[in-house]
């Protein structure tokens, strides 16, 4: 089994997660006032928790994977900076308290420090694929959001996307898919809350 195998045994979790109403309503302009700035400050909580799992996981992961892993990382500093950049020009405040989603999903990065380097693969591959597919669904973004968008569907992110897809097909995890669907969903739900 390939890891996008897992999209279609998911179809409808997967539709939830990656055309979710927050993302439908950055692209038509119709989102609550208030609602991006909140998905920001939290998803920039949440960068900085992937990071460190990430870290963890490129120090443990096969040879094979470990290149694709430690560039990950690094664009994962250089995005904590852009957070920096963004929040400063919006003036948000990024040590602002996570939400339960937020808390959530930081547990569950915890917990798969411990499970098996396929399942941990598993699980970064459909967080970044999320992302990939979320934000070219919400393209091209209301004028206000548009930066935003043109930001996270970068023809080098869907690179570094298919770069994940074959480190994680040595050994798929369903379960793991689930679980971080489900996260994804939280999230999302989260910012219209």
């Amino acid at each position: 089994m390939a890891v996008t195998d897992l999209l279609s045994e998911h179809a409808d979790d997967w539709a939830r997660a990656t055309r979710h109403p927050f993302l439908t309503a950055v692209r038509d302009g119709t989102l609550p006032d208030g609602a991006f700035d909140t998905w920001l400050v939290q998803d920039a909580r949440f960068v900085a928790d992937l990071l460190a799992f990430q870290a963890r996981l490129l120090a443990r992961a096969p040879r094979p994977a470990q290149a694709v892993l430690a560039a990950g990382a690094v664009s994962l500093v250089a995005e904590l900076d852009w957070f920096e950049q963004q929040a400063a020009v919006r003036e948000l405040d990024l040590a602002a308290a996570p939400r339960p989603a937020t808390t959530e999903y930081a547990a569950l990065l915890q917990r798969l420090d411990t499970a098996d380097v396929g399942s941990a693969l598993t699980a970064l591959w459909t967080i970044e694929r999320t992302y990939l597919d979320a934000w070219s669904h919400a393209a091209p973004g209301t004028p206000a959001l548009r930066e935003f968008v043109e930001h996270w569907t970068v023809p080098g992110f869907a690179g570094y996307v298919a770069d994940l897809e074959t480190a994680a097909d040595a050994a798929p995890d369903a379960e793991v898919f689930a679980e971080v669907v489900a996260a994804e969903i939280a999230f999302w739900d989260m910012a219209l809350s």
